[in-house]
């Protein structure tokens, strides 16, 4: 069990710990700092419309009265500037900030000066030499530490915070820390540091000897703690947390010894061995933070009974009175669970308590409603059962209570409602069942409620819109049902609602005109219908997040007669996905800063307009223009001029002609698929720094791919296929690249596949189907132990079969099909092979000899029924997989795991077909025509229930039809043609429903379909009385017509490809 103590957040030192409060002066403040103060409001970007930030900051008023500023009494001079979280973008921070020389407290953080895209000054801040207060954390800001800021002797605080990086040259640590001796607060989260731990410590024991309080978490520090740090006997917060690759060892027994401390955070940072329970004896210590240091124990029994809490180890706590947080992981068994809240129950301070991984199925549930004064109560990973909420609705006190990724089934207790203290309740990510509790809408001091990514169903309670001090309602992801009843508004603080993936149905309620406080509105995956007039929503004005993405909704642009003065001044993200739109709404172009928008699967055509990039240069983030009819581009060029980073950039299927563009900065996703695209810029790859996936298949793109794509080190996914890519298969793309998956089918690649395949290949699929492959198969791909699809198909590789890649514990698809290969399938009889096959196609190659006995007993996926339904891969796209399936080459895109293969047809093979193929009862699909196999058809292949193609035609086989493939009911294609079968054609099931072609060529063979008839009658006799017969006529009826039902049904959807609802479709009418 790893624990966490935790009291109370303690307060940290700040801008008033030395009375800099922001002052009113008693006069103007000085002229020449209002123009300085103004011409850096000018270098500013705001999130919101300009009238609505900084308003204060006017020319002609007193700058001492302006927002964020404070001035001396004294002389009218400029003393602070706090600017925290008010929303600035800039090019980086502006040099005429440092002519405030007067500033004793500068706050910046929260706020974005450009990241990795902008250079901030290195020099400027040593002249604030007044400054005793800098913040500047999360910032945006990255970079080397100005030098400037280690010259200001006067600092007080300090907090650098997400920003900035300290490397091994001149701006070292040391340097940074060697003149602030005044300092008594730093903070360096997230700052990366690549100096020694122990060095770090030495230089603050050196340097800042009345230093209180030390934040260095996630600053991949190395190395240990050095005993100098027990020097900063004023320390009253030390963390060090999330320094994963530091190695401290034993616990530092000298962290007891310090009087004043308070706050005392090591998770994550690899201690081990035994830790000293004296600690707890601390008068002062509030938050003990120890976790995810797997390797730490503490004071334990282990009794015949299974683990327990020592009640030592328990009543050591006992000595800390103020005791106000406790978390606990991994409690498993019941009396350790019950011991523990025993004690809980006696820490009458104690007011917060979360549990992690832990079971309480087995747990008396009464005993958790005993922790009476218990204020927030958090469980995650854990099992539980509908008792424990029930009992937890007893606490009174609550104020909190989340419950994440829980195993937890039932429905939500009504008894919910009487928590009257409750301000935030979440459930997410668990297995609730039913409809949502009228009484939910009783809790009247309820902030923000999450029901989301569970299993709820019905309704949504018209009360939980009434609830008054509700802010934020989260009902994502679920399965609720119906029409959003029109409610009263109540409260005019609900700010966020969420109500996406879910079926709800019928209009969008006119009651959400009315929150005039909204700002985030998602009602996005849902059967919502009805016309929506975009001018509806202009009376939000506080709207910066709205989706209607993907409903049934026909969505009309809001004409009105002044965009400007109606338009909603701080949308920011914009979802109207499946809309029924045939034009851009004409709002869009008098939105200032859109960081997302998402038009796709829509009618739109013309031109994507460069007013997007213009109007959003620097603050596009997403933008998804797929499945429309747009036709080109607006650009002065095919590089899209953008400043801004882009997470995901996606035009594919569209009608987009001439070169693919591309964005000036880097972006996440790039997708340009299914377009009409036929040239790339000869230098494209240059463009891809920091790209994970681009997809540019399904094009006309004529090109030589560059040896640069190489030095894409980010990317994960190169999809180029169905293209006329030309030239050399780059060595560099399969032996050095990062990538995971390679798809480069349809082109016309040449050359070999490479061999110096490293150890640390990441491959887990290669598609190179249809081009002009030679050569071998390296060995070295056998390195790649995370491959799951191989598509080597209709190349020209002459080689063996690769036995050798049988050891793959992840391979499932594998498609040589069109090669030339050669030699015998020869079995392997040691250890596991192929475990996970589930496609194997190896048609039209030069395959010789027979198939061992046992060769069929590799495939085990085969042998085992699968109706899960799940697609297979999950790669990052969706994989196209080219193979024989009912008698026609045909492409799939995405896979089935329930879909299975075997194609071994147009090879040499001979001898007898092994009856142990028998065995793979999930196979659907085998194909072994046009071969040399003789005798008998196995009776065995009547156990392969889930089959639905057979093709066997072109070989010697013979003797009669076997009577048990009339058990494959699901058969829609049967191929037994050209053979030399004999005897009747068996009349029942689902041989009812095949025609002549399915047995031609056979010269003894007799029977309807054939127009040949046998000696006796081709009506099978009746061997039972007629009553019986009867019954039995019924039932070989039933059967026939449910094999024949779900063969139309598959012929019919194969035509759009592999569909989930096929299967969706096999199951009911297999049930």
């Amino acid at each position: 069990m790893l624990l966490l103590a935790q009291l109370h957040s303690l307060a940290t030192t700040h801008a008033n710990d030395a009375n800099l409060t922001l002052q009113t002066a008693p006069s103007l403040c000085h002229p020449g700092q209002a123009g300085v103060l103004l011409k850096l409001k000018r270098s500013f970007i705001f999130d919101l419309d300009s009238t609505t930030t900084l308003q204060s900051w006017q020319p002609g008023s007193d700058c001492c009265l302006w927002e964020g500023v404070g001035c001396s009494n004294t002389s009218g001079l400029v003393t602070v500037l706090d600017l925290s979280g008010v929303g600035l973008h800039s090019k980086g921070i502006d040099t005429v900030i440092f002519n405030l020389t007067s500033l004793r407290l500068l706050d910046l953080s929260m706020n974005d000066f450009g990241g990795m895209n902008y250079v901030n000054p290195s020099d400027g801040f040593e002249r604030l030499s007044l400054l005793t207060h800098l913040n500047l954390s999360n910032a945006g800001i990255t970079g080397q530490i100005p030098k400037g800021i280690r010259k200001l002797t006067n600092l007080v605080t300090l907090d650098l915070s997400c920003s900035f990086t300290i490397t091994d040259d001149e701006d070292t640590f040391q340097n940074l820390v060697a003149n602030l001796s005044n300092l008594r607060e730093l903070k360096l989260d997230g700052v990366f540091i690549s100096a020694p731990a122990e060095d770090c410590f030495k230089a603050l024991a050196k340097s800042v000897p009345h230093l209180r309080i030390l934040s260095l978490d996630s600053c991949w520090l190395q190395g240990y703690i050095d005993h100098s740090l027990s020097r900063l006997q004023f320390l009253r917060v030390i963390n060090l947390s999330n320094n994963y690759r530091m190695n401290p060892g034993l616990f530092p027994e000298f962290f007891m010894y310090f009087p004043n401390l308070r706050v005392l955070r090591l998770a994550g940072i690899n201690l081990e061995g035994w830790f000293p329970p004296v600690i707890f004896q601390s008068e002062n210590l509030k938050v003990l933070d120890l976790s995810c240091n797997l390797n730490l124990s503490g004071h334990m029994e282990l009794g015949l009974d299974g683990q327990i809490i020592s009640m030592d180890f328990l009543s050591s706590f006992g000595m800390l009175e103020s005791l106000r947080k406790v978390v606990l992981t991994r409690l498993d068994l019941q009396r350790e669970i019950e011991l523990t809240f025993l004690w809980i129950k006696g820490i009458k301070s104690l007011t917060s308590l979360e549990f992690y991984e832990s079971d309480f199925s087995l747990t008396n549930s009464s005993i958790i409603g005993d922790s009476k004064n218990l204020r927030s109560l958090a469980m995650s990973d854990s099992n539980l059962k509908a008792q424990t909420l029930s009992a937890v609705a007893n606490i009174k006190t609550l104020k909190s209570l989340t419950i994440t990724s829980c195993g937890l089934l039932g429905q939500l207790p009504s008894a919910i409602g009487n928590m009257s203290s409750l301000e935030l309740l979440m459930v997410y990510d668990c297995q609730f069942s039913g409809p949502i509790p009228h009484e939910v809408g009783q809790l009247k001091k309820l902030m923000i409620l999450v029901l989301g990514y569970t299993d709820l169903s019905g309704e949504i309670p018209t009360s939980l819109f009434a609830i008054p001090a509700l802010q934020n309602l989260n009902l994502q992801d679920n399965r609720l049902s119906g029409p959003i009843q029109e409610f009263n508004v109540v409260s005019s603080q609900l700010y966020s609602i969420d109500l996406s993936k879910n079926g709800l149905t019928g209009q969008i309620p006119q009651s959400f005109f009315v929150l005039t406080s909204l700002r985030y509105l998602d009602i996005s995956e849902n059967n919502l219908t009805g016309s929506v007039d975009l001018a509806s929503f202009w009376r939000l004005k506080n709207l910066t997040h709205l989706s209607l993405s993907n409903n049934k909704l026909s969505v009309m642009d809001g004409e009105v007669h002044n965009y400007s003065s109606n338009y909603l001044p701080g949308l920011t993200e914009v979802g109207l996905a499946s809309c029924s739109l045939t034009k851009l709404p004409g709002f869009l172009m008098y939105l200032d800063h859109v960081s997302s928008l998402d038009l796709s699967n829509n009618n739109i055509t013309g031109d994507i307009p460069k007013w997007i990039w213009e109007r959003w240069n620097s603050s596009l983030t997403s933008i998804i223009l797929k499945d429309n009819m747009f036709t080109g581009m607006q650009l002065t060029s095919n590089v899209i001029p953008l400043s801004n980073c882009l997470d995901y950039f996606d035009v594919s299927s569209n009608r987009i002609q001439g070169q693919v563009p591309m964005p000036s900065s880097s972006a996440g996703f790039l997708g340009y698929s299914n377009n009409a695209f036929s040239s790339v810029l000869p230098n494209f790859t240059l463009y891809l720094n920091g790209t994970n996936y681009v997809d540019m298949s399904r094009n006309n793109i004529t090109s030589y791919l560059p040896h640069s794509i190489c030095n894409a080190s980010a990317l994960e996914n190169l999809n180029l296929a169905f293209n006329n890519f030309r030239g050399l298969l780059l060595a560099c793309l399969i032996e050095q690249a990062s990538v995971s998956v390679l798809n480069l089918r349809e082109n016309h690649f040449q050359g070999a596949l490479p061999s110096n395949i490293s150890s640390k290949c990441y491959f887990q699929v290669i598609d190179l189907h249809g081009n002009n492959i030679e050569g071998h198969l390296p060995r070295a791909l056998y390195n790649c132990s995370n491959l799951e699809v191989l598509d080597l198909g209709r190349n020209k590789i002459t080689d063996t079969f690769p036995s050798w890649l049988g050891g793959h514990l992840s391979l499932r698809v594998l498609i040589l099909r069109s090669n030339q290969f050669h030699g015998s399938l020869d079995y392997v009889k040691d250890g596991e092979y192929f475990p996970m096959l589930q496609i194997i196609d190896l048609a039209s190659n030069n395959f010789s000899g027979h198939l061992h006995p046992q060769w069929f007993q590799w495939f085990k996926p085969m042998e085992k029924y699968n109706n899960t339904g799940q697609y297979y891969p999950k790669v990052g796209f969706i994989e196209t997989v080219t193979t024989s399936y009912k008698g026609i080459y045909s492409t799939f895109e995405g896979i089935l795991t329930t879909f299975t293969s075997i194609d071994l047809s147009d090879n040499a093979l001979e001898g007898t077909i092994p009856g142990s193929i028998g065995k793979l009862v999930s196979l659907h699909e085998l194909n072994m025509s046009h071969n040399s196999f003789t005798r008998q058809i196995p009776p065995q292949l009547g156990g392969i229930t889930a089959l639905e193609s057979l093709d066997l035609s072109s070989n010697m086989l013979s003797g009669e039809i076997p009577q048990e493939l009339t058990n494959l009911t699901f058969l829609s294609l049967l191929n037994l043609s050209n053979n030399q079968l004999e005897g009747s054609i068996p009349r029942s099931r689902q041989f009812l429903t095949f025609e002549n072609i399915s047995f031609v060529g056979n010269a003894e063979l007799c029977g309807p379909p054939l127009s040949k008839h046998c000696g006796t009658s081709d009506t099978p006799s009746e061997a039972h009385p007629k009553r019986y017969s009867d019954n039995v006529d019924i039932v070989l009826f039933l059967f026939a017509g449910v094999g024949f039902g779900v063969g139309f049904a598959s012929s019919i959807l194969m035509k759009q490809g592999w569909t989930k609802g096929w299967f969706r479709i096999s199951r009911i009418l297999r049930t």
